[in-house]
């Protein structure tokens, strides 16, 4: 199949912007509505967020739970981090062969990219899994700071950049925007 008809392509919303994972499950969603099989999994969060709920009402929607409890990377002591990175090792191999098996559409691996950079996540995993993935499988990444590996892997790579945001005012994540 020559690339003008490849069908599954690898997407990427990174930058420092609200918008990455509300854009990652829109396309979701649109993809759900079409009739396309998904299967998310957010890592770095806990299976509260918000559009968990409305996404799941959907027959074409699988979503992985992760760790009921999450705290950031620079929370953790060396223990944690190393109980995480094998943890995420472990559902990063157990989600992609899923979406293998059992033949879904789209893969979104919430929040991948950060879990790279903090190192809770070999890089080269997810790679591989990039290069052998079913060939009609679309995957979307998030996160902040990709590297030029999954950049030049990936087949549409969107920045969203931080113009202004409440929190630099000091307000929290409010459940149902930011959560």
């Amino acid at each position: 199949m020559g690339k003008s008809e490849k069908t599954g392509l690898i997407h990427i919303y990174c930058g420092d912007g609200k918008g990455k994972t509300t854009t990652g499950m829109g396309l979701c969603a649109r993809a759900a509505g079409y009739g396309l099989r998904v299967l998310i999994y957010q890592f770095m969060k806990d299976n509260s967020t918000s559009e968990r709920a409305v996404l799941q009402l959907s027959n074409n929607i699988t979503i992985i739970d992760g760790l009921p409890q999450e705290k950031f990377s620079f929370q953790m002591t060396p223990e944690e981090k190393a109980q995480r990175k094998a943890y995420y090792e472990d559902q990063l191999r157990a989600v992609t062969e899923k979406a293998r098996a059992e033949n879904f559409d789209v893969l979104f691996l919430d929040e991948a990219i950060y879990t790279i950079r903090a190192g809770l996540l070999d890089e080269t995993l997810l790679l591989d899994f990039l290069r052998s993935k079913p060939e009609h499988l679309e995957v979307i990444l998030t996160g902040q700071g990709p590297s030029q590996d999954l950049i030049n892997i990936a087949d549409y790579v969107s920045e969203i950049r931080k113009v202004k945001h409440p929190f630099d005012q000091g307000i929290a994540a409010r459940r149902g925007i930011e959560r």
